[in-house]
């Protein structure tokens, strides 16, 4: 493709914020209105909850599949499904959002940050094993940006150690690892249907399993461990009400109808971008691994400031001045900065789980990761919808361009 040579006019892009970069239709609102016409808006009694469980785990090809209220939720009942004692490791990626790192700190878990692949921001099997202890209890590996982490060797690691994998998906909706989905290759995969996800209800969740005793552990933690079905239910342990309303089920399931269209129009969008960017010295497109597809969530640049002057950050100015809007460094800095880890601020005055930890443990600075630091310094994180047209990925790309010679050193 021969990407336009100039640009005479300013173009906003659809924004996955409203329904400009969004699928809404009528299938969301005949869903909703028939649940609202039914008088019954909870998932325990009502069809579109189970309906939607039933077709999101045979989407995906698992077992298993419960709707919850968030992605956040979602970790926590995984961990829950996983039932560690308080003061057990959690090994995670340091690059992630806190609503995947809260649920460890309630459930008295700590959480142990592993490095990233400077090019993908994804854990790797040699980054985690170099975190591993005694007190492993889990690795929960991160599938940023849409982009599946190099799983087998994980696995591999995993398995060798008796160790179950956690899949955060919530940004890697129908991603594809060798014969299966993201999610679907670990233990449990966790999913979010939160604003910008692939297919969303605002906030939302769900969780997949293939075995049968981390389902049964799910479901229970869904229901405040109520034994629904059961002969003779109870309570059985200590647990919360994780449940999705029907309105919200009935939003997803019409959404997850929709989701492998979203999908492919994300997936050709981004390989025009990428054949539109190829040669641009400096600029680094998406390294996804051979075994995997990618289904971006966003699509990232890697910006080498050796190269390009101000780096992501100088791309990023520029870019703004056309309406392209985008994420210098993704994250002003990692979860593990943030008060919550560094003053460790729990529960009253206690440091719990902190307190909990083993010496070592606890190394929350960011001298001691460097790969992260390379990663977040490199990456540029440009704003992806299914809604993209091909005029906009054009714009996105001669932009991108235009701001890479104006600002090439030398």
């Amino acid at each position: 493709m021969t990407p336009v040579t100039t640009i005479e006019r300013l173009m906003t892009l659809p924004s996955d914020q409203d329904i400009s970069g969004r699928t809404f239709g009528d299938e969301e609102i005949a869903y909703v209105t028939e649940a609202l016409r039914s008088g019954t808006l909870t998932t325990t009694k009502g069809k579109f909850g189970k309906q939607l469980e039933s077709a999101f785990a045979a989407k995906l090809g698992a077992a298993y599949a419960y709707a919850c209220t968030s992605g956040s939720a979602a970790i926590h009942i995984a961990v829950a499904a996983i039932n560690p004692n308080p003061g057990d490791e959690i090994i995670t990626t340091s690059i992630t959002d806190m609503g995947a790192l809260t649920p460890l700190l309630y459930r008295g878990v700590i959480p142990v940050f592993a490095e990233v692949d400077p090019k993908t921001l994804n854990v790797t099997a040699d980054t985690i094993r170099e975190k591993l202890s005694e007190r492993t209890k889990a690795i929960i590996v991160t599938h940023l940006f849409g982009n599946p982490c190099e799983m087998d060797a994980i696995m591999e690691l995993a398995n060798e150690r008796g160790i179950p994998v956690i899949e955060d998906s919530a940004q890697t909706f129908l991603a594809e690892y060798g014969d299966n989905y993201a999610g679907t290759v670990g233990h449990i995969g966790c999913f979010s249907l939160q604003q910008g996800k692939h297919m969303t209800t605002g906030e939302g969740g769900m969780v997949v399993t293939n075995d049968e005793a981390l389902a049964r552990r799910m479901f229970l933690y869904i229901n405040k461990a109520w034994g629904y079905g059961d002969p003779n239910p109870d309570h059985y342990f200590m647990a919360l009400n994780y449940r999705m309303s029907e309105l919200q089920a009935a939003v997803a399931l019409a959404q997850l109808e929709k989701l492998e269209n979203t999908v492919a129009a994300r997936q050709k969008t981004a390989a025009m971008l990428t054949e539109l960017l190829h040669g641009i010295d400096g600029i680094e497109t998406p390294v996804i691994s051979d075994k995997a597809t990618h289904v971006y969530w966003k699509y990232c640049l890697n910006v080498d400031d050796t190269k390009i002057e101000g780096g992501s950050v100088g791309m990023a100015n520029l870019l703004k001045e056309k309406n392209i809007f985008s994420a210098p460094r993704y994250i002003v800095k990692p979860a593990f900065m943030c008060l919550v880890f560094q003053e460790q601020n729990t529960l009253g005055d206690s440091r719990f789980p902190f307190n909990l930890a083993r010496e070592g443990a606890v190394d929350y600075s960011m001298e001691n990761y460097p790969l992260t630091a390379k990663a977040l310094h490199d990456i540029l994180v440009l704003p992806w919808n299914e809604k993209y047209t091909e005029e906009h990925v054009r714009y996105i790309a001669e932009n991108v361009r235009i701001a890479a010679s104006t600002l090439r050193k030398n």
